[in-house]
């Protein structure tokens, strides 16, 4: 706004001197403005294409330079291939961006040069009209001042309007994200789950998960066309109600749609029909803060960050005091670990915990667990890279955070199974069988024909107990 003023003024005043070379001076003007337009496109197409290569450049780092990528890329013996991908990732974004600074420096290189070239005009017209008494030489100095004026501000408008189409480019992106229609929203005349101990109740839910379209852009992803597969139903009418105290089990092969169920009651995502109800409360209708505080959920892979043990843990609950960091980590028999570290609670354990074992990682998600102490309590094959040992202390601290409480227990361990107060058998989504361990063994179904296919020979019980929890682990698996 304030170089177009100046302009404006600059323009009255040499027009009130000489309106022959203000006319001289308005002819160039066009020659600012309309390369301009042309420059802000090409230097925009130039920004999209380098915000891509970027993009793809970060993508690969983040996923292959990470501490798992970075080990898994010197085990299969590919650091060659993937330095190679990097270098040529690498060496497009510096020629994307030279050829900007390259097209940007040409650009401003010219306007300076134009305005050069026109106050030479201006002094050889001028002195000529002056040495020809057409003109006063005062008026040539004064024009040429004012033309100095003239073309700072053209210049300054000039380059804003290539900065406003080039920084267009990454508006473009931001509004796209955000005109995207969120997957889970928080109804308006949402309500609280009561608290304290809380039934959950699944009632006729079918589920298929949202294509890629849907939760995606392909402007986001480094592909051409986003995959369109999704939209087939892959849980059909699932019903079952738990009371607090009660542990309902699933149980079934890979696939058959056990995590998938467990993920919706946090709402991961949403049901297409039917209801799951936490406390009475349908969660659609639930607040999010409400229904996070009530319903606690551990994953076969539970995430840690590249932050502190202490920081880990208080994202269960942030105004944790030490002492009740301090017992969830004994109740999850981490204490010890933890306090040989060289900084305790305050040791950074890398990215997704990579400086801790397996078993370690586990147990600092299910201690995240326990200092939450939800009302409602989601185990999706919480103890699975336990030892066998790890996992029968585990699971005492497991029973612990359980008592009273609704509990929906993905089945990995046969223990695990045998006390849960209803197992639900699924295959391709269906519950095809349900009831409890006796009960299902008396069935002789499914459920018994995956029983007796481990144990049909007694002498299983003589079985090493490592070997005994790994191999009928993997097979509920």
């Amino acid at each position: 706004v304030s170089s177009f003023v100046q302009l404006v003024l600059t323009l009255l005043v040499m027009g009130s001197l000489s309106w022959q070379v203000t006319l001289l001076t308005l002819v160039i003007v066009p020659i600012f403005l309309i390369p301009a337009r042309y420059m802000g496109r090409r230097l925009a197409a130039m920004r999209r294409e380098a915000n891509d290569l970027n993009a793809t450049m970060n993508d690969q780092m983040t996923e292959r330079f990470n501490a798992g990528g970075a080990t898994l890329v010197k085990l299969m013996g590919e650091p060659e291939t993937e330095a190679g991908e990097f270098d040529i990732r690498a060496d497009r974004v510096r020629d994307i961006g030279v050829r900007t600074g390259f097209t940007m420096g040409v650009f401003m290189s010219s306007l300076t040069l134009l305005s050069t070239l026109a106050l030479a005009v201006v002094y050889g017209v001028g002195g000529w009209s002056a040495l020809s008494g057409g003109l006063e030489a005062g008026s040539v100095v004064s024009l040429a001042l004012l033309l100095t004026r003239l073309y700072a501000p053209l210049t300054t408008l000039s380059n804003a309007r290539v900065e406003i189409m080039s920084a267009m480019v990454s508006f473009e992106r931001v509004f796209e994200v955000l005109d995207l229609d969120p997957l889970i929203d928080e109804a308006p005349d949402a309500v609280d789950v009561p608290s304290g101990p809380v039934s959950v109740e699944y009632d006729d839910v079918r589920f298929s998960y949202p294509s890629a379209e849907k939760v995606s852009l392909a402007s986001l992803e480094d592909v051409a066309v986003l995959d369109n597969r999704g939209g087939e139903e892959i849980l059909h009418g699932i019903d079952f109600r738990a009371e607090p105290g009660e542990v309902i089990a699933l149980v079934g092969s890979s696939g058959s749609g056990k995590s998938t169920l467990a993920s919706l009651m946090p709402r991961l995502y949403d049901v297409d029909s039917g209801a799951i109800r936490v406390g009475g409360v349908d969660v659609r209708e639930a607040t999010k803060a409400s229904l996070r505080r009530t319903v606690g959920m551990v994953t076969q892979d539970g995430h840690l960050f590249h932050d502190s043990v202490r920081a880990n843990l208080r994202i269960a609950k942030a105004d944790a005091s030490d002492a009740e960091i301090w017992d969830a980590l004994r109740r999850a028999r981490l204490l010890d670990t933890v306090d040989e570290l060289p900084d305790g609670l305050d040791t950074v354990i890398g990215d997704r915990g990579y400086r801790l074992s397996g078993g370690e990682r586990q147990r600092l998600t299910i201690a995240r667990l326990l200092l939450q102490s939800p009302a409602v309590v989601v185990l999706d094959e919480a103890t699975s890279a336990l030892d066998s040992t790890n996992e029968a202390a585990i699971q005492e601290a497991l029973n612990e955070a359980m008592a009273e409480r609704t509990a929906l227990v993905i089945a990995h361990r046969l223990s695990t199974v045998r006390a849960a107060s209803e197992i639900l058998v699924l295959e391709d989504g269906y519950v095809v069988e349900r009831g409890t361990h006796t009960e299902l063994l008396a069935a002789d179904g499914r459920y018994a024909e995956l029983y007796h296919v481990q144990f049909a020979d007694e002498s299983i019980a003589e079985i090493d107990a490592d070997e005994f929890e790994n191999e009928i682990g993997q097979y509920l698996d």
